[in-house]
C-alpha cells in the first residue's frame, strides 16, 4: 500500500519550511495566495490527509458531541437526535450516540465513559430514573471538570447549564381548551410517566384549564402512575365504568392503548369521545381515526440544543451565563375531536 506523504515531506519536496507548509494547509493570512495555490494543489495530488487526531490534540477539542437519549423507541427523542447530527454535522462535529433506557446507572456510566476525553460536551434527555431518584451530582461534576452541557426536555432547575424546553404547560392548556371547546366536560387526564418534569407541567397546565372554564376536578378522572402495568389496569376501569367524553393523554402509552381499548369496546370516537395526544409520531396520523396531537418539533430542538453547546465548546457563549430557550409547540388538529357545534 502507497504511503501517505506528511506534512515534512511535502516541505522537502517544495523547497519550504514544515511551518510554512502547515500554515499554507491552514489557510493562513501569513501566507501569499500564490504560495497557498502551490502547496494546497500539490498536496492534493500527493493525496495527502490532515491528522485529525494530531488537530485535535493541537486545539485541545475532539470535535465530537455526546448525545445521551433515555429511550431511542421513542419518535420524539428520534426527531431531536436527528436535528442534533445535522446542525453538528454542518459545523463539523461528530455525534456519539448512547442510550440509557431510562436507567440512572447507564446514565452515569456513559458520562464516565465519555468525559475522559472522547467528547467536547453532551447533549441529553434526563432518563426516568434519574429523575425519580432527584440526583443531579453526576451532572455537576462533568461541568466542573469543563466540560459543558446542553438539557433538552426532561431538565434539572438545580443544575446551571443551558437548557432546550418546550413550553409544556401552554401545550396542556391548549390541549385542554380544544377538547372542551369542542363540547367535552368530563376530560380524563392519562399518563404513565407521572415522575417525569414535563408530566408534571402537562398536568398543572391541564388542571388550571379546567378552573378556568369552572370545571370541577375530579380525580376519578385523572391516571397519573409511573407503572404501566398499573396504567393499563386503571384504564380499562375508567372505560368500563367512569363516564366520560374526552381523553388527554400525555404520553405515546397513554394515547395509543386508549384509542385501541375505547375503539375495542365500540365508543364511536371522536361523536362520543374525544382524544388528544402528546409527540406527533407517524402512527397518530395512521390510527384511525387520526389523532389530534402536540407536535413538539423534535428537529427544532436538536437544532437548538446542538447550537447551545458547540457555542459553549467553542468559547462563544457568555461564561457563567446560561440560557433556557423555550420551543413552541403546535396542535395537530386531526379526526380524534369533535367540531364544535
Amino acid at each position: 500500500m502507497k504511503s501517505k506523504p506528511t506534512l515534512k515531506q511535502i516541505a522537502i519536496q517544495l523547497g519550504y519550511s514544515v511551518s510554512t507548509v502547515s500554515k499554507a494547509l491552514s489557510d493562513s493570512p501569513e501566507i501569499g495566495e500564490e504560495t497557498k495555490t502551490k502547496i494546497k494543489e500539490f498536496a492534493k495530488l500527493s493525496n495527502y490527509k490532515p491528522n485529525s487526531m494530531a488537530q485535535n490534540l493541537k486545539r485541545q477539542r475532539t470535535n465530537t458531541i455526546g448525545v445521551i437519549i433515555p429511550n431511542i423507541l421513542n419518535p420524539f427523542f428520534a426527531k431531536v437526535f436527528s436535528g442534533i447530527e445535522k446542525f453538528a454535522n454542518a459545523k463539523g462535529y461528530n455525534v456519539i450516540t448512547y442510550i440509557s433506557n431510562e436507567s440512572f446507572t447507564k446514565e452515569k456510566q456513559a458520562m464516565d465513559l465519555l468525559s475522559n476525553g472522547t467528547v467536547d460536551g453532551f447533549i441529553l434527555s434526563i432518563a426516568e430514573e434519574t429523575q425519580k431518584k432527584n440526583e443531579t451530582s453526576h451532572f455537576k461534576e462533568v461541568i466542573r471538570e469543563g466540560i459543558p452541557i446542553v438539557m433538552f426536555d426532561r431538565i434539572s432547575d438545580s443544575v446551571d447549564c443551558d437548557k432546550v424546553v418546550v413550553d409544556d404547560y401552554d401545550s396542556a392548556v391548549h390541549a385542554t381548551q380544544h377538547l372542551i371547546t369542542s363540547g367535552c366536560q368530563r376530560i380524563a387526564l392519562l399518563t404513565c410517566e407521572a415522575n417525569l418534569s414535563v408530566s408534571q407541567l402537562r398536568i398543572n397546565g391541564y388542571l388550571d384549564t379546567l378552573k378556568v372554564n369552572r370545571i370541577a376536578v375530579d380525580n376519578d378522572l385523572i391516571i397519573a402512575v409511573n407503572d404501566v402495568a398499573e396504567f393499563d389496569v386503571k384504564l380499562a376501569n375508567l372505560i368500563d365504568n367512569i363516564k366520560v367524553d374526552g381523553i388527554f393523554a400525555l404520553d405515546e402509552h397513554a394515547s395509543t392503548l386508549a384509542m385501541k381499548l375505547a375503539v375495542k369496546k365500540g365508543i364511536k370516537i371522536p361523536d362520543e369521545l374525544s382524544m388528544v395526544g402528546f409527540a406527533d409520531g407517524a402512527w397518530s396520523r395512521r390510527l384511525t381515526p387520526s389523532l389530534a396531537t402536540i407536535s413538539q418539533h423534535g428537529p427544532e430542538i436538536g437544532a437548538e440544543a446542538a447550537k447551545l453547546l458547540i457555542e459553549r465548546i467553542e468559547n462563544k457563549a457568555e461564561k457563567n451565563s446560561y440560557k433556557t430557550t423555550v420551543i413552541k409547540t403546535e396542535l395537530r388538529y386531526r379526526d380524534s375531536v369533535r367540531k364544535p357545534n
